[in-house]
């Protein structure tokens, strides 16, 4: 039997924003979404229907897919995606000894205070980003079904609130076969959205070998807006 209840979480674990967030107006929308959309292009070059997507995804709080061959800047999206909100941030580099636990978080008893504390996981964070989630194992996988579609996480039988907004960001590739475990329906379901990212056309392969070394560090692109503008975005 689980309880719900909202502990005295560590910093990392509790709410960002709170939940009644004023909704921002169609002309704020319009505003955000393309500072969010600039900021992204100056690194994902030719890709501008793609980024759109992204953000409309991230606009109706679902959960994005990016499925792609090697080399087509499936991460590089995820990470300036991110990197382009001043909130909280994961990642998880999925693989196949990585366990339920080093998702969600775990109770460890603390000998000192004589109690049992939650060590939230990755997931509590605003965006989530999973590299290579077909490489974790079934059980792995299955650890982010309750989240993507509760927004919760149960363990040991009590349920945490994950921050709102709340985005997971994972990407695969689908040619690879070997040490890879498929997504079952059950969790391609939780995406909003699977995308494809393709190769770029000749005119801005060529732009990308000319700016090449000389582009923004996509980890350090400007934060352009906050988990709060976001929430009123998707309100």
């Amino acid at each position: 039997m689980s309880t719900e209840q909202t502990p005295a979480l560590p910093a990392q674990a509790r709410p960002a924003v709170q939940p009644a967030v004023p909704p921002a107006s169609p002309e704020q929308t319009a505003d955000w979404f393309g500072r969010m959309a600039a900021n992204i292009e100056q690194v994902v070059r030719g890709k501008h229907a793609v980024v759109e997507l992204a953000l409309t995804c991230l606009i109706a709080e679902g959960h994005l897919l990016i499925e792609d061959v090697p080399g087509v800047g499936k991460t590089l999206l995820a990470r300036c995606l991110a990197a382009s909100i001043d909130g909280r941030l994961q990642r998880v580099q999925f693989t196949p000894d990585l366990l339920p636990s080093d998702i969600t978080g775990v109770t460890v008893y603390e000998q000192a205070a004589a109690r049992f504390t939650f060590h939230p996981g990755p997931v509590f964070g605003n965006i989530v980003h999973g590299d290579e989630i077909n490489r974790a194992s079934p059980k792995t996988q299955s650890a982010l079904l309750e989240v993507m579609e509760e927004r919760r996480v149960t363990v040991d039988g009590t349920r945490y609130a994950v921050p709102r907004p709340f985005m997971v960001i994972a990407t695969q590739n689908p040619i690879d076969m070997d040490g890879t475990y498929p997504l079952p329906q059950a969790q391609l379901d939780r995406f909003l959205m699977r995308l494809g990212i393709g190769y770029p056309d000749h005119a801005d392969e060529i732009s990308v070998l000319a700016g090449s070394g000389t582009g923004p560090d996509p980890d350090r692109l400007p934060r352009v807006t906050d988990a709060e503008e976001v929430a009123s975005v998707v309100a």
